[in-house]
């Protein structure tokens, strides 16, 4: 493209179940805190607050089934299994009836987190973005269109164990909920990811530990650690 001193990078997309065609990937919008028993795990009164968020580069995204080198500058990196909602059309100062009908699809993720460079960034009242917003922290399953099941169970399986299991209803906001909030603070579009918060069950993971993320009715999010 002329006028530009080097080429762009190419764009990030999401595989889409049954087709060759892929999802572009515009944003990625993570809620905090989501889970009660998530929230009381990590020091927090889950009724105390409404949802808050942040967020992780589009280029942090990595496809399900890969594997990728242990992060570096920390010591404590997290698994976080998450529903991924991938909206396919944009909006505004939006009802929850209206936020609904921006849902493209979903998948199954992991928020992975440099836990310990979280704690100090919380202890010095700093921004989260070292901690959530680095390289391959995003790993996304296999995208699938329409809806998932408001009780289906998701879980985080390491080296086998059980170590995160909820059902997507636990969450202290629903998904329709979380959109219309976020539509008041950004205005959402097409390709916008929601990672909509993870249930209690945080736990290290190491090298060479495979972490797979599962959801009932999707396709799972594995991750080899080298």
């Amino acid at each position: 493209m002329s006028g530009l001193v080097f080429a762009p990078p190419a764009p990030v997309s999401l595989a889409i179940a049954g087709t060759t065609e892929r999802f572009p990937v515009r944003r990625i919008f993570c809620v905090g805190r989501n889970y009660a028993e998530h929230a009381r795990e990590m020091g927090h009164d889950p009724n105390a607050e409404p949802p808050f968020f942040f967020t992780k580069p589009a280029d942090a995204v990595v496809a399900g089934g890969s594997t990728i080198p242990y992060p570096p500058a920390t010591a404590d990196l997290h698994h976080e299994a998450e529903l991924v909602v991938a909206l396919g059309r944009g909006g505004f100062m939006l009802s929850e009836s209206e936020a609904e009908a921006l849902i493209w699809g979903h998948a199954a993720g992991n928020d992975l987190t440099r836990r310990d460079l979280q704690a100090q960034a919380k202890a010095a009242r700093r921004p989260w973005d070292m901690a959530k917003g680095f390289d391959r922290s995003a790993v996304i399953g296999t995208l699938r269109p329409g809806p998932v099941a408001a009780d289906a169970v998701i879980r985080c399986v390491v080296d086998g164990a059980v170590r995160q299991e909820a059902q997507l209803s636990d969450m202290i906001w629903p998904v329709p909920a979380v959109i219309a909030y976020l539509s008041r603070l950004v205005e959402l579009a097409p390709g916008d990811l929601i990672m909509t918060g993870t249930p209690a069950g945080v736990g290290p993971l190491a090298r060479g530990q495979v972490c797979t993320v599962t959801i009932d009715g999707l396709d799972p999010a594995t991750v080899t650690i080298s």
